[in-house]
């Protein structure tokens, strides 16, 4: 396991933040590129440029519903005096043969109908009559409707000049154009480009399996029936559906025993599937701390550092100190091992596994992290934190007045407050306690 922190193992001193994150960033890998359904990479990250075959739109065609006309047919037109032309047929969308637009002629033409020869603007049906002989019509009528409507005459009621009403071709883009540049993410309006220029398939990084384990015999599945002493698993949700969040395919696996064996049978289960392991709970310096006891067992079983395995390592932060990182099995699928408590947990993804998922995902080092912003801290009192910790406490930014001010207590297990925050305030490691009107950075977590 590479690490840019010292080599001294995580057991004999406190890592930084910044030093765990690195050594997770040095460690995890990008997913190797595979072509893909359009569909299917939404989400992904492109690996190659894409060029534009044909232009957009490939021809000159319609804004409007209207008549494609020559202009010097309608100079001068007006309601007293109309331009009276014979219309010779009409143009749809994806018609094939168009007809030609002589001296005194006009053809019906529907919005992305290509603009036939011969015609050089296109005047809206509400500057005609319709061709009902009437005054200006509101619309056409359905050419199913009335077939007749593609012939006979219609009066126009205003002039156009050239090219009105006319999208021209490679208006959107030219042939050759860079449509998308490797390292884009695709979503929605990225989709509809690629199809726009007649991609089926695409290049990326695949969105990345991460399976979510959460450790404690006192764990039960939502829905059902507590016992004494048991609580329902809030954690392998909420990290199921962070790693979905952060762009990941999530498979949440149910509470597994605090049994060594029965942990280290499920994670090898799970490798098939994986890119990512997360485990949640097991991590600290109790009897009952199993992933701590499954997986140094499961390292000290290989041959040292080359055959992987996971370092339990406490970490200068508050919450979320004991944490775990390393890689198992065959193919050596990173694992991130976070504190059982709720909140550190959810803290710790947030710090550690949502950047470890963007760098499978593919994306610069700039984009892994969550943003962060400066705020001024809104508060009754002085927040106190500990020496020499980095302490993440729950905050509500307003980015209106630039200020922040925190939600519910600083203990690991406040769940509840979790759900009403939108941001982390970051308190140095070097400070105590902050005053109402410091300035201090934000993590945005929306």
């Amino acid at each position: 396991m590479s690490s840019s922190a010292p080599h001294d193992t995580g057991h004999h001193r406190l890592w930084s933040v910044d030093e765990h994150l690195a050594d997770v960033l040095t460690t995890v890998r990008p997913l190797e590129p595979i072509e893909l359904q359009l569909l299917d990479a939404q989400g992904c990250v492109l690996v190659e440029d894409v060029t534009v075959p044909v232009a957009l739109p490939p021809f000159d065609n319609s804004s409007m519903d209207g008549y494609a006309v020559r202009t010097a047919d309608v100079q001068g037109a007006s309601e007293e005096f109309p331009a009276v032309l014979a219309v010779i047929g009409d143009v749809a969308a994806g018609s094939g043969e168009l007809p030609t637009v002589g001296p005194g002629q006009a053809a019906r033409i529907m919005t992305g109908a290509p603009l036939p020869p011969g015609a050089e603007a296109v005047v809206p049906v509400e500057w005609t009559d319709g061709g009902t002989g009437g005054g200006a019509a509101s619309g056409m009528t359905p050419a199913s409707a009335a077939p007749e409507g593609a012939g006979g005459e219609v009066r126009v009621h205003r002039a156009a000049e050239a090219r009105a009403h006319v999208r021209a071709r490679g208006s959107d883009v030219q042939a050759g154009d860079l449509a998308l540049a490797a390292g884009t993410v695709l979503g929605p309006p990225q989709i509809a480009l690629l199809a726009a220029i007649g991609r089926g398939t695409v290049r990326v990084r695949p969105r990345p399996r991460v399976v979510v384990l959460s450790t404690g015999s006192e764990l039960v599945q939502p829905g059902e029936a507590l016992a004494a002493g048991t609580i329902y698993d809030s954690n392998s949700f909420a990290l199921a559906a962070a790693a979905r969040d952060a762009g990941a395919i999530a498979y949440r696996v149910g509470a597994v025993a605090d049994d060594a064996d029965t942990l280290r049978a499920t994670i090898e289960d799970q490798l098939i599937r994986a890119d990512l392991l997360v485990t949640t709970g097991g991590v600290s310096v109790g009897a009952y701390d199993v992933v701590k006891e499954a997986l140094t067992a499961a390292a000290s079983g290989g041959e040292g550092e080359a055959s992987g395995g996971v370092d339990f390592r406490k970490l200068a932060m508050q919450p979320g100190k004991p944490q775990g990182f390393g890689t198992v099995g065959p193919d050596h699928t990173p694992l991130m091992a976070l504190p059982g408590n709720p909140v550190s947990s959810y803290v710790s993804f947030e710090l550690f596994v949502r950047p470890a998922i963007r760098a499978l995902m593919g994306l610069p080092k700039s984009e892994v992290s969550r943003p962060s912003v400066r705020a001024v801290l809104e508060a009754d009192k002085p927040l106190g934190s500990p020496a020499a910790r980095r302490q993440f406490l729950r905050g509500r930014y307003d980015a209106e007045t630039g200020t922040v001010s925190p939600v519910g207590g600083s203990g690991s297990h406040l769940i509840a407050a979790l759900a009403h925050a939108d941001s982390l305030i970051v308190v140095p490691e070097d400070v105590t306690s902050v005053e109402p009107g410091t300035e201090l950075e934000v993590i945005l977590l929306g």
